[in-house]
């Protein structure tokens, strides 16, 4: 029962994330100006991933994103592949978290979107199968 009070809890939260995001769909700008932001603040790995991977593909990714956080949150409040939406999720979290440089600093062991987000997306990919008051698959 606790995985699945962790798998509501994070599934509201990645929903309102990805509510957040819906701009995102009509503008792909939004997100590459925040990308050129945390370019001008990274340290040179964090800048090589933004140069090489993420601006170039903020026009994708600007669509991908929110779609994702919303699909994720919605199998994660239901109970619908809770493992593979969590595991989905992880990727997804540890990747904006490297581009905006701040998964390897002091601030992010203190901030509430680092390791409580990271630790219970893991919980889930890991343990999240067959939880009670879940959507069944049949």
């Amino acid at each position: 029962m606790p995985l699945r009070v962790l798998s509501i809890a994070l599934g509201v939260f990645l929903l309102f994330m990805g509510f957040d995001k819906i701009d995102w769909f009509l503008d792909g700008g939004v997100l590459a100006r925040r990308l050129q932001e945390w370019r001008g603040t990274a340290r040179p790995m964090a800048r090589w991933y933004l140069d090489t991977i993420a601006i170039p593909g903020a026009p994708v990714f600007a669509r991908v994103v929110p779609l994702a956080e919303l699909s994720a949150a919605a199998a994660l409040i239901l109970g619908y592949w809770v493992r593979w939406a969590a595991a989905l999720a992880l990727l997804m979290v540890v990747n904006i978290h490297f581009a905006a440089d701040i998964i390897f600093r002091y601030d992010y062991l203190i901030n509430a979107y680092g390791l409580p987000i990271l630790g219970g997306l893991l919980a889930l990919a890991l343990g999240g199968k067959k939880l009670p008051m879940s959507v069944s698959r049949r």
